[in-house]
């Protein structure tokens, strides 16, 4: 599947690795990052919105959907070279960056190593990688059990996950949704496909996020290092859910912040994407 009216190629982003973009619209540019179980097509409705007078960028995170798929390589740093490294080969060397879920790490990223490069960044449901596992204990921790699999070291989490593929991340996308018909079935079908075929870059993905991501993130949170440029976050309500305050974790990475909550679940670019195609474009006239 492909999103109506954008123009699909292969991209080198860093290291010798090809993404599958899909780029559609003309003016300022905003690349959309997706997460997980998903690929670039949870953007399909917010991306022809921005189009109308943005140039939109919405890449395959290396290690999902039709990109390649190296055995290493998944910090969040090379995840957010890439995009970098895309978005230049397309002839932007400054954009807008949007992350949902794993996305929203890789932009996190890019936004502390990239400054110069990144001009505003919207955050969808995550918390920094450091906050995230710190938030994460006692009972309430079991609904972050896939982080935990995804931790171990190589071998078991890739065999049982492979094992029972569609059930594990037809799981999230039932669970994780409010609104379960805004994932319409052949969607639906076409999520379960690429994270099936794509198992072990998946798992390396979440691995790095308990190892590499947790070394680098705490090494700028020492350094007093910020994201500089206006940022918008938007979550569900798990502070109140889990007993963390959301917007004051955020705040200690951030300069310029607007924290807000929303009704949708997590999925909320596909179940409320005006919502989001909204403050979006808030965001940028910040």
């Amino acid at each position: 599947m492909q999103i109506e009216g954008f123009e699909y190629s292969r991209v080198r982003g860093v290291d010798g690795v090809e993404l599958n973009v899909a780029v559609g619209g003309s003016g300022t540019p905003v690349v959309l990052l997706h997460g997980f179980p998903q690929t670039h097509l949870m953007w399909r409705q917010v991306a022809r919105d921005l189009a109308a007078d943005h140039t939109v960028i919405c890449p395959d995170l290396r290690g999902y959907g039709a990109s390649d798929k190296p055995v290493d390589g998944y910090s969040k740093r090379e995840m957010a070279a890439d995009v970098v490294a895309v978005a230049a080969a397309l002839g932007h060397s400054r954009f807008a960056l949007v992350g949902h879920d794993r996305g929203a790490l890789v932009a996190f990223r890019a936004g502390l190593d990239h400054p110069d490069v990144v001009t505003h960044l919207m955050s969808l449901d995550v918390l920094p990688t450091l906050d995230m596992w710190d938030v994460m204990h006692g009972a309430s921790a079991a609904v972050g059990f896939h982080l935990y699999l995804m931790a171990q070291p190589p071998g078991l989490p890739e065999r049982m996950i492979a094992a029972s593929a569609d059930e594990f991340f037809g799981y999230f996308l039932d669970v994780w949704a409010n609104d379960p018909q805004a994932i319409p079935a052949e969607v639906r079908a076409e999520y379960l496909e690429a994270s099936r075929n794509a198992v072990p870059s998946i798992v390396a993905d979440y691995r790095a996020s308990a190892t590499v991501d947790v070394t680098q993130d705490g090494e700028d949170l020492a350094a007093g290092n910020k994201l500089r440029m206006p940022v918008t976050v938007i979550q569900q309500d798990w502070g109140s859910a889990l007993g963390f305050d959301a917007a004051a974790r955020w705040k200690t990475w951030t300069t310029d912040l607007h924290h807000q909550t929303t009704t949708a679940g997590h999925f909320m670019a596909e179940e409320s994407p005006e919502e989001v195609a909204t403050a979006l474009r808030t965001l940028l006239n910040r």
